[in-house]
C-alpha cells in the first residue's frame, strides 16, 4: 500500500485544544488568527468500508495562533446520521458513493446522509461545516463544539448550501448555490449578508440531475460550467446503486454554461462549448474588452471521480490528471472566445488572495504532483504559485512521502499579494502530521515554521483562514 493511505487507513482520533510545539523556525510575528480545515475523518464503521472519498464523516481542524503560541483541537461534525451509525456502529444511509449495506432494499426511503465533510465557511460567531446537498451545521469557532444544522434564516430543508460560497471582500457579501431535487431539479442561487444571513434567492430549472461543485464570481457575474454528465435516477432510488455509480459521461453534450447577474440573481446567458469536466475554480474577473476571464481546473473526461472513489481504497488505480486553464468568454452571449492551457502539470485545489476574489489578481496557489510522480499511485505531494503575469511557478516540495493540504494565503496586510501559505502535512514517514507555514515570495525556501500536531489529520478537502 502507498505511504499516504496510511493517513485515511484507521478512522481519525479527536483531540482537545491542546498547545503545539515548535518542529523548526518560529511563529511568523503578525500571522494571527485560526486556520480551520474539513475533510473526511472516518472512512469506515464497525467492519465496513465507505464506497467513496466523499462519503466520510467530516471532521475539522482548528490550529488557533495567538502572541502567546500556537494551540489546535480536532473534532468530528456531530450530525445527526454521524451520531446514529456511531450507536448502531454500523452504516445506516446512503450517500454519494454507496448504498446502505446489505439488501438493495434497506435504501428504500432513507435520505442521503450530510457528511458536513467538504469546506468550512467562518463567520462572525459562527463556523459552517458545509457539504454540497444539505444545509450547513454550524460549529463553535473556537472548540468546534456542533450546535446543529443551520438554515441561515432563510433556507428550507430542500434548499442545500454547497461547499463553495464566493465572497465578495469589499461589501462583505457572500454568493453561494443548491440543487433540489423533487419533481424538477433546481439550481437555488443564495445571496447573503456578512452574518451569513440569506438576503435574496433565485431559482434555475435544470434538465435532469446534474453534478455541479462550484462556481465562479467574475465581476457582476456568477458563472457555472455544467459538466455533460447524466444519473440516471431510477437504479439510485431502487437502491441498486449510488449516486456516483449511476453517473454517465455523455462528451457528445458538451459543456453548459450558465452566466447569472450577481445583483438580481437572473440569468443573463447560457451556451454551449467543448466537454471537459472540472471540480473547481481558482477565480474569474472581467476583462478590459468586457469580456470573462476564468481560470480553473480542467479534465478532459470524468476519470477523476473514479479516481477520488479509489483514494477511499487506500490504492489509485485510474489516473486522472487536471491542468490548469483559462478561458475567455462573452458575458452576453455565453460563447467561448479563447481556451488556454496554462500549466500541463497535474494539479488541484487552486486558491487565491481572498480580497482579490472576483477581480483581476496575479498569484494562484495549488497543490501539485511531485516531478515524476506516478499519477496511478501517488497523490498530490507538493504546493506551488503560479504568476499569471510571467507565466512561471515556484514549487515547496514536500519531500518523499510527505502529503499536503490545499495551501492557504493569508495576506500580510489586508490588501496585500504578499503574505503567508499554511498547509497541514501528513508526514508518511513517521506517521504524523505537521503545519508548515511558507514566505509566499519564498515558497522554494524552508518553512518560516512547522508546528507538530497532536494526532494524524487524514488528508481531506478544503480550509480558510480567520483572522483575529
Amino acid at each position: 500500500m502507498p505511504t499516504w493511505s496510511q493517513s485515511l487507513a484507521k478512522p481519525a482520533s479527536e483531540f482537545p485544544l491542546k498547545s503545539l510545539s515548535i518542529l523548526s523556525g518560529k511563529l511568523p510575528d503578525g500571522l494571527r488568527g485560526t486556520l480551520y480545515r474539513n475533510g473526511p475523518g472516518r472512512l469506515e464503521r464497525g467492519q465496513e468500508k465507505v464506497g467513496h472519498w466523499f462519503d466520510g464523516d467530516g471532521a475539522i481542524l482548528a490550529v488557533h495562533l495567538t502572541e502567546e503560541g500556537a494551540t489546535a483541537t480536532y473534532r468530528y461534525v456531530q450530525t445527526e446520521g454521524y451520531q446514529k451509525e456511531a450507536q448502531a456502529n454500523r452504516f445506516l444511509y446512503p450517500n454519494y458513493g454507496m448504498t446502505v449495506p446489505g439488501p438493495f432494499w434497506r435504501t428504500w426511503g432513507k435520505e442521503v446522509k450530510n457528511g458536513a465533510n467538504t469546506s468550512v465557511l467562518a463567520l462572525p460567531d459562527k463556523l459552517l461545516a458545509l457539504w454540497e446537498g444539505a444545509n450547513p451545521h454550524a460549529l463553535n469557532l473556537d472548540t468546534l463544539e456542533t450546535k446543529g444544522l443551520d438554515n441561515l434564516s432563510n433556507l428550507d430543508p430542500n434548499q442545500p448550501f454547497s461547499a463553495h460560497p464566493k465572497i465578495d471582500y469589499q461589501t462583505g457579501t457572500i454568493y453561494n448555490f443548491g440543487i433540489s431535487l423533487g419533481a424538477k431539479v433546481i439550481l437555488n442561487l443564495y445571496k447573503s449578508d456578512a452574518t451569513g444571513k440569506v438576503i435574496q434567492k433565485s431559482t434555475y430549472p435544470l434538465k435532469g440531475l446534474r453534478i455541479v461543485h462550484d462556481f465562479v464570481l467574475a465581476g457582476p457575474y456568477l458563472i457555472f460550467f455544467v459538466p455533460p454528465i447524466r444519473i440516471k435516477i431510477l437504479p439510485t432510488a431502487l437502491g441498486f446503486s449510488s449516486l456516483s455509480e449511476a453517473m454517465q459521461w455523455k462528451p457528445e453534450l458538451g459543456t453548459e454554461i450558465l452566466i447569472f447577474d450577481r445583483e438580481t440573481l437572473s440569468l443573463v446567458s447560457k451556451g454551449k462549448t467543448d466537454p471537459w469536466f472540472q471540480w473547481h475554480y481558482s477565480n474569474g474577473c472581467v476583462s478590459k474588452n468586457n469580456n470573462v476571464i476564468v481560470e480553473f481546473v480542467r479534465y478532459e473526461n470524468f476519470s477523476t471521480n473514479q479516481n477520488l472513489k479509489e483514494v477511499a481504497t487506500g490504492k489509485i488505480k485510474t489516473p486522472a490528471k487536471g491542468t490548469l486553464w483559462e478561458v475567455e468568454i462573452n458575458p452576453k452571449t455565453s460563447q467561448v472566445i479563447r481556451q488556454e492551457k496554462l500549466l500541463d502539470r497535474a494539479l488541484e485545489f487552486p486558491v487565491i488572495p481572498n480580497h482579490q476574489t472576483g477581480e483581476n489578481w496575479r498569484y494562484t496557489y495549488l497543490s501539485v504532483y511531485r516531478d515524476n510522480a506516478n499519477l496511478s499511485q501517488e497523490l498530490l505531494g507538493a504546493i506551488a504559485r503560479f504568476d499569471r503575469k510571467l507565466k512561471t511557478i515556484t514549487i515547496a516540495d514536500m519531500g518523499e512521502n510527505k502529503y499536503p493540504s490545499e495551501p492557504i494565503f493569508v495576506p500580510h496586510q489586508p490588501q496585500s499579494e504578499t503574505g503567508w501559505v499554511l498547509t497541514v502535512v501528513y508526514d508518511g514517514n513517521e506517521h504524523q502530521s505537521e503545519l508548515r507555514i511558507y514566505d509566499s515570495e519564498a515558497l522554494n525556501d524552508h518553512p518560516l515554521c512547522r508546528l507538530a500536531l497532536p494526532n494524524v489529520i487524514p488528508l481531506g478537502f478544503h480550509g480558510t483562514w480567520k483572522q483575529a
